[in-house]
């Protein structure tokens, strides 16, 4: 129980700082991107990763993402029941990461829910943020995967090393989507703040699905468990 319970800590510590980076660091007077911009932002993201990983790394492995845990799951590291309680607690997490950041924008800067980091896209660039999102997650998801294979994998830098491509992913995707790669961090902001992040959710749970799958079974030809 205890990896769930690190998993779900993980995962509200990581959506936490990093929307909440776009909630308050990241914006300035209601604009967004304007305060320590989209550098800042990313580096929040990943610096939350690398922290975690340290702190519970060797409890659960530091997935705190569903679509590594998916990717884990592809890859044969996992079983299917794990897998899915591992899912369901990384959502707990942001749900809960989510409510602490509503209750601190209610309560005073940018005066309601109306910051919480949720993902989003503009109005007929649904296929652009599919694509980017899948992409990402692919490149993302790998890099855990060989990162933390082991035999061949980073060792004790695993986890300054996917920190530091979650900087590099968000560098690129956050003008296109706000960066998901993730559906737990996209369902817990997403709840709280309604309207059009809740009607595009799927986008950003089937698409960084997508993305984790094709890493797992790239991943497989690359450590030669397929022909």
């Amino acid at each position: 129980m205890k990896k769930y319970i690190a998993e779900m800590i993980g995962t509200m510590v990581l959506v936490l700082m990093g929307c909440g980076s776009a909630a308050f660091a990241g914006s300035v007077a209601g604009t967004v991107g304007a305060g320590v911009g989209t550098i800042g932002v990313a580096l929040a993201f990943g610096l939350a990763v690398v922290a975690m990983a340290y702190t519970i790394g060797n409890i659960s492995g530091c997935h705190i993402n569903p679509a590594i845990t998916l990717g884990v799951f592809l890859s044969g590291r996992m079983g299917g029941k794990e897998a899915a309680c591992y899912m369901i607690f990384q959502v707990l997490g942001a749900i809960l990461g989510s409510a602490i950041l509503y209750a601190l924008v209610s309560s005073g800067m940018n005066g309601g829910p109306t910051a919480t980091g949720a993902n989003s896209f503009g109005e007929g660039l649904m296929l652009q943020a599919f694509i980017a999102e899948a992409v990402f997650t692919f490149v993302f998801v790998l890099v855990v995967l060989g990162a933390t294979d082991p035999k061949h994998g980073a060792g004790n830098l695993a986890g300054l090393a996917i920190g530091l491509t979650l900087v590099l992913v968000h560098i690129v995707c956050i003008p296109i989507t706000g960066t998901s790669v993730n559906p737990a961090r996209s369902i817990g902001p997403a709840l709280f703040e309604g309207g059009a992040a809740l009607s595009q959710l799927w986008l950003f749970i089937v698409a960084p699905f997508v993305g984790a799958a094709l890493s797992a079974g790239v991943w497989k030809i690359f450590s030669g468990k397929q022909a």
